[in-house]
């Protein structure tokens, strides 16, 4: 019984290359939101009072390609955070599999997702700062650019201007955010899809799984968008007389509650809802898509469906 059931799976490596496309091709979507919402966390001042103001000075001041700054970034991180952390995750689900195939309970799924989130984030944590740097860049007045021309020249620069280590600066809050991020998916997602079905009005299939992706989103939002500011401003900080603009996370978090209010901890909630939803949504369609192919194609299952990890 159990090996009529090989035919049909698919390689780990392959899982792992179709999870980091699958993000890629999200990432294509939802850049522009994530340059608003960095734009918007790195602000010190109330330079903009909502997203859609600051989407009309973006493409007014710098034109409407502009939204795609960093993009180059954005796909490396995908490439690196996206791919690294579904293969871990893989993996580890794998182990903690009982002898017959029976998975983890709902808490070791979370776990395993936390740590899988904390390695690809240090993977990532460069295509991260990149990322933060080229899309706050049009921000800063024209004599303190950088410039960058893509994520490669952001790295390169980076080293060379900066040293090796400031390519993992942030990496820290990078990592608990992760962490936060990973478990409060996991928990929330798995809570909405099954509160939705039993309303009855659900069935198993892409409406139910947008739906609990965007409740989980908002979740995820509240929970990890205080770590994500004290990231962000972290990686994009530069130094002043010789010395670091914040000495870390908790240096961050209290000084923007000091001088800019408590709420603005949740600076930029709804560029980053509105990508962290779409892209879930986006990264899963194209990952049951890929392997729905994969299965048709090199498996010769002709009546195969998706499947995700």
């Amino acid at each position: 019984m159990a090996q009529k059931q090989e035919p049909g799976k698919i390689p780990n490596g392959v899982k792992f290359l179709f999870g980091g496309l699958a993000g890629m091709g999200a990432t294509c979507f939802v850049q522009p939101l994530d340059l608003v919402k960095n734009r918007m966390q790195v602000a010190t001042s109330k330079e903009h009072k909502t997203s859609l103001h600051l989407i009309k000075h973006i493409v007014k001041s710098e034109g409407p390609f502009a939204m795609y700054s960093g993009l180059s970034a954005g796909l490396l991180r995908q490439a690196t955070y996206t791919t690294t952390r579904l293969g871990i995750y893989t993996w580890l689900f794998e182990k903690a599999s009982g002898p017959s195939g029976q998975p983890p309970n709902f808490f070791t799924k979370a776990g395993l997702g936390m740590v899988a989130g904390v390695v690809g984030s240090f993977v990532g944590t460069p295509a991260e700062v990149s990322l933060i740097r080229m899309t706050s860049d049009g921000r800063l007045p024209p004599a303190e650019r950088r410039n960058y021309k893509n994520v490669v020249d952001a790295l390169v620069r980076i080293v060379s201007e900066e040293g090796l280590f400031t390519l993992w600066r942030g990496a820290v809050p990078t990592m608990g955010r992760a962490m936060v991020v990973n478990a409060a998916q996991l928990a929330s997602y798995s809570q909405a899809k099954q509160g939705l079905l039993q309303t009855g009005y659900f069935s198993e299939n892409i409406l139910l799984h947008f739906c609990a992706s965007m409740i989980s989103g908002l979740v995820t939002t509240a929970a990890s968008m205080p770590v994500d500011i004290a990231k962000t401003r972290i990686q994009n900080m530069k130094m002043i007389d010789g010395k670091p603009e914040y000495k870390g996370a908790l240096d961050v978090l209290g000084k923007v509650v000091k001088k800019e209010g408590f709420f603005s901890l949740w600076k930029g909630f709804t560029p980053y809802y509105m990508r962290l939803g779409p892209h879930t949504v986006l990264t899963f369609i194209f990952l049951e898509q890929m392997n729905k192919l994969y299965k048709q194609i090199v498996l010769g299952e002709a009546d195969a469906k998706g499947g995700g990890l």
